[in-house]
């Protein structure tokens, strides 16, 4: 089985301790900002932002498949363990399928416009399914309002969550940021 993995499909030693890293900054994000946005906003708006900035970080640094889904799945994990908000499991499905639509570019973010696009349309359609997941099996929230309003909210999220993420990804690419990271 070994033999069949190459350099490009196996995880390198950089990368995980990227994914625990981002694992981390997730856990962190969703025990503090995340409660602390709810209960000012009543919205689900802040913590899809912080979200997408975890995930899209996390594609960023590592390029690799199945980085975004591992750092939602154990961010997410802990958080429930540690007794933060249940919501936040509803960002797992969402985390497998960003990293499934980011196939469509190689898990490669950068400045071209194509591979923008496909990044934010990723992250609306999966901070969709996040609203959905959420709104129907967590929070027990109507289906109409789900589908419309609480998934509205959400998408805006993954939508700031960009706008954060983009500029500081161009900050990092502008300081070759990524020749320092080994291959």
């Amino acid at each position: 089985m070994f033999e069949l993995q190459t350099k490009k499909t196996r995880f390198a030693t950089t990368n995980i301790a990227l994914i625990g890293i981002f694992s981390a900054l997730w856990v962190a994000l969703n025990l503090t900002v995340a409660p602390l946005g709810f209960t000012l906003t009543h919205l689900p708006t802040i913590h899809s932002a912080i979200i997408f900035v975890t995930l899209l970080l996390v594609a960023w640094t590592t390029g690799q498949y199945g980085a975004a889904s591992l750092v939602g799945i154990i961010g997410s994990v802990i958080v429930v363990l540690a007794g933060g908000p249940l919501p936040v499991l509803g960002f797992v499905p969402a985390a497998l399928i960003f990293d499934l639509l980011l196939l469509l570019s190689h898990h490669k973010l950068n400045l071209k416009p194509v591979n923008v696009g496909i990044f934010v349309l990723a992250s609306i359609i999966c901070a969709y399914v996040a609203a959905v997941v959420n709104g129907l099996i967590i929070l027990n929230l109507q289906l109409i309002f789900t589908l419309t309003v609480w998934a509205g909210w959400n998408i805006l999220g993954a939508v700031i969550g960009f706008a954060i993420a983009l500029p500081i990804i161009a900050a990092l690419e502008k300081a070759e940021v990524r020749k320092v990271k080994a291959e």
